[in-house]
């Protein structure tokens, strides 16, 4: 008993300490988003919000805000449709060519961004598409689809098919087998693959710096703004990122909650 306290006391410290050591450097920007001097400096001797309020008026980061949030809304929704087909084709059908399938829609993740980012916009250029922030979607599309088709795959093979067959005997039709058994048992599959993808394609820089042209996302900004020209606006809007990031976390993980609770409840 003794030693397994101290196992459970070892472990409680060591979290912590991980803990700790990924947060301290955004400890660090928060403090920098609330410091009076235009330039990074500690201690920090005068604080103010004031940057907040100028980002919060700032047309430049309305647009920036607008831009990435139509990129990652647009990639979220798509990624999810095509996730949810792609999952279920190669984790609930047998067919010909379903090993191969999977090893091809898998394969982008294994991509470096860069690299995949700089074949997309030669090709772009090939076909003569001028880079913008729709071409950025799709992008963002090729490496984030594998992703949310990967989550949408771990929770399709555990379905159990016997359910769909069961309704099938009883005469249900295909797409209300869809609608009343699919959809709600992959439904906390689905939520996750689409945090995923929002996340990751809000917070993505390489293949936005090579695939929007003339248009600019925030994570596009913040690293110009890092390398030449720093403002303050720059820990601020990365702290906004984190904290709306973080809050988009907690409401998904509330309407997984809350779907769940509804399911039990009916079937009570």
């Amino acid at each position: 008993m003794p030693a397994l306290r101290s196992t459970r006391i070892a472990l409680l410290i060591y979290g912590l300490f991980v803990i700790c050591l990924l947060y301290l450097p955004l400890i660090s920007v928060g403090f920098a988003s609330i410091s009076r001097a235009r330039y990074i400096s500690f201690p920090i001797r005068r604080y103010s919000t004031q940057w907040y309020g100028e980002a919060l008026q700032s047309g430049t980061v309305r647009d920036l805000l607008v831009t990435s949030l139509s990129v990652a809304v647009i990639v979220t929704i798509c990624s999810v449709i095509i996730a949810f087909f792609g999952a279920l084709a190669f984790a609930r059908y047998e067919w010909r060519y379903r090993t191969v399938f999977q090893k091809l829609i898998l394969l982008p993740i294994f991509f470096p961004q860069t690299v995949l980012g700089l074949a997309l916009l030669m090709w772009f250029n090939a076909l003569g598409i001028i880079p913008t922030w729709k071409t950025a979607v799709v992008a963002h599309l090729v490496w984030i689809t594998p992703i949310a088709t990967l989550i949408v795959a771990i929770r399709a093979y555990g379905f159990d098919s016997a359910l769909e067959e069961a309704a099938r005997d009883l005469g249900a039709s295909t797409r209300t087998i869809l609608r009343e058994i699919t959809l709600p048992l992959l439904m906390p599959g689905l939520v996750t693959a689409g945090l995923f993808a929002f996340l990751l394609s809000w917070g993505n820089f390489p293949l936005s710096l090579f695939t929007t042209g003339a248009d600019s996302t925030l994570p596009e900004w913040l690293y110009a703004k890092m390398v030449s020209g720093y403002s303050p606006l720059v820990p601020t809007l990365g702290i906004m990122s984190v904290v709306a990031s973080i809050f988009l976390i907690i409401i998904s993980f509330a309407v997984i909650w809350l779907v769940q609770k509804s399911k039990a409840l009916t079937q009570v």
